[in-house]
């Protein structure tokens, strides 16, 4: 019996190592078709979140985690019971913007220690073409004393959940696979079609897997960097970017990407691994490493323009009181990891003001834990001089006209509404400082 057929009768287990928002849902669905799944994570106290039946990804649900036959667990021993293992750990960059490998490095070590003779490890975390085998490859044999592509195989296969997405989930995604020999392609490939349903792409190499996910987002970020230099121009002129950008797609080939925050631990990350490997080359970028300085002064830009409304609508600025409606790096996920919205947050305290933040989706521990603040319920949101809509979760996108009123006091009220989602003109005409992206 080969390793396909050992896994699909149970004989064998899958082991998922790092149970995030990529994670927990490969986990899941792996167990869901029938598979006799591990799931580890280091973090305990995440692993009994997990055991009492609560998903706080909000990725596959409460119901989904009570039902699931996943193991969940803390103990790496676990996995020597697997000879199949995906590592979905994060891959964050340093404060300089260099790639952070070190819970990658970590994950091979651990994973090492438990490999059994026969094993299959596949990385899903995203990272620099030449990561899975000239690095993670040496600390597994390492750590295990078996020869990689003779005792144990590799192969890489990217993650492109998106999360918060209903539609765009692993099943319906064409997921990317790729192998470090034909055999191990073969068996790669096959299991993945076990989940997912979109099927998959069979890459001509590890190193071809790996830089096909680095461009998919660096490309989205050059993207949206292009939408925020014309929002910022369109501004000086007094155009509306997003009336500007209707028009613009009624041609059938013009792309639809709008301004917004771009962070998070995918388009915010990915572009500077691509640009660390060309560096190491001899090659720096001319189009990406510009577009992500861009986005990245997007969150002090848009306190300065509040600043300037604010000042224009006769309020006094270090006594202004602000409220910012979302702080997760998009709408409907509760990430915070590395959101945009935070730069919003501390350019305004330059100017003396500490905003009020709120936010019902969000991890409200994760946003104490990395940033130092605290969240307050939607319903203490009153009397402000001025409200930054800037995630669009849907209990924000969902609120009437007269509910946003309520959240202001009286005189002027300044409403920034940086992704559009409510009624500039309705807005405008009802007397609002209204602005967008």
């Amino acid at each position: 019996m080969n390793e396909y057929e050992r896994l699909k009768t149970g004989e064998s287990a899958l082991s998922l190592v790092g149970l995030g928002y990529v994670g927990l849902p490969i986990a899941v669905e792996f167990a869901k078709r029938g598979v006799r799944v591990i799931g580890y994570d280091r973090n305990e106290e995440k692993i009994q979140t997990y055991r009492q039946g609560l998903d706080p990804t909000g990725e596959v649900g409460d119901e989904a985690i009570r039902k699931t036959t996943v193991r969940f667990t803390a103990d790496e021993r676990d996995l020597q019971e697997a000879s199949f293992h995906i590592v979905a750990v994060p891959t964050p960059v340093g404060e300089d913007h260099s790639p952070d490998l070190s819970l990658v490095r970590e994950a091979s070590r651990m994973v090492g220690r438990n490999l059994t003779k026969g094993s299959v490890v596949v990385f899903e975390s995203t990272v620099y073409p030449g990561v899975t085998e000239d690095v993670c490859a040496p600390i597994l044999e390492r750590e295990s004393g078996l020869c990689c592509g003779k005792e144990v195989f590799l192969g890489c296969s990217p993650e492109r959940i998106n999360p918060g997405d209903p539609v765009h989930r692993l099943s319906t995604i064409q997921k990317i696979v790729s192998g470090m020999d034909a055999k191990t392609l073969d068996l790669i490939a096959k299991v993945y079609e076990l989940v997912v349903d979109a099927g998959v792409y069979r890459a001509e190499s590890i190193r071809v897997a790996e830089a096909a996910k680095v461009i998919e987002n660096s490309q989205r970020d050059i993207n949206i960097a292009f939408m925020n230099e014309l929002s910022m121009i369109f501004h000086r002129l007094g155009i509306d970017t997003q009336s500007v950008l209707r028009a613009a797609g009624t041609k059938w080939n013009f792309l639809p990407f709008t301004p917004g925050l771009v962070g998070g631990h995918c388009i915010g990350v990915d572009p500077y691994y691509l640009t660390y490997l060309a560096e190491t080359v001899g090659y720096h970028s001319s189009i990406i490493l510009p577009g992500r300085r861009v986005n990245d002064n997007m969150g002090a830009y848009v306190a300065k323009e509040l600043i300037k409304a604010l000042a224009q609508a006769g309020k006094t600025i270090p006594q202004a009181k602000v409220a910012i409606l979302g702080i997760t790096f998009k709408e409907n996920c509760p990430d915070t990891r590395n959101t945009k919205v935070m730069d919003v947050v501390q350019e305004l305290e330059e100017y003396g003001i500490k905003p009020l933040l709120c936010d019902p989706v969000a991890d409200a521990q994760e946003a104490k834990q990395l940033y130092g603040v605290d969240l307050i319920p939607f319903g203490q949101v009153q009397s402000m001089d001025a409200v930054v809509l800037a995630v669009p979760h849907r209990v924000f996108a969902s609120c009437t006209m007269e509910e946003i009123s309520r959240l202001f006091a009286g005189g002027r009220r300044v409403l920034f509404d940086l992704k559009g989602v409510l009624s500039r003109t309705e807005y405008q005409e009802a007397g609002y400082d209204y602005w967008r992206l």
